[in-house]
């Protein structure tokens, strides 16, 4: 059995501040992702759940994309705040491995990505990326992707790079 998680106040400098080392993200970039994670529960259109999530992800390049759930008549056809926000990032050029990712929402403690979630973060994260996970008080849980999603699959297990369709006509290159 896995030990409980232990969830940090993200209101004491000296969590925050082994956070960042062990993640090595700055201390502004910790503040960043968490006030505007929290800022983009704002826009989320969730009529039918009134469960607002916010997203907001640091870039290879060191951009903050953020965005929100937005959810559908049809459950389902919903989608989630992690996938519009890298779906943002990537349709804005940003290629590359992203380096964090901060989910906020309105309850506690802190909510984790979903299972689909979690497999469409592996295609553009490394497993060692870390996940900052806001609740309602501002408290959070930190965990690597590989955490959450223990031995998972991804693009090298097809053979298959990922190009930047950007650049060449293939959006992807098989490798056989």
């Amino acid at each position: 059995m896995a030990p409980p998680i232990n969830i940090l106040s993200s209101k004491t400098a000296d969590h925050v501040s082994a956070i960042c080392k062990e993640y090595n993200i700055s201390l502004e970039q910790f503040e960043t992702l968490r006030s505007k994670s929290v800022e983009a529960k704002s826009v989320a259109y969730c009529p039918y759940s009134n469960f607002r999530v916010g997203c907001a992800l640091l870039t290879a390049d060191d951009t903050i994309v953020t965005g929100a759930n937005v959810e559908n008549a049809s459950y389902p056809v919903g989608t989630c705040a992690e996938r519009v926000t890298i779906g943002k990032a990537v349709t804005e050029g940003h290629r590359g491995k992203f380096k964090v990712i901060a989910v906020a929402t309105d309850i506690s403690p802190p909510a984790s990505p979903c299972g689909m979630c979690r497999q469409f973060i592996r295609e553009f994260c490394d497993l060692q990326m870390p996940i900052l996970m806001f609740d309602q008080n501002l408290d959070f849980v930190v965990l690597r992707l590989e955490d959450l999603l223990p031995l998972s699959f991804g693009p090298e297990h097809l053979q298959i790079e990922c190009g930047d369709s950007s650049t060449d006509n293939a959006s992807t290159r098989v490798y056989v």
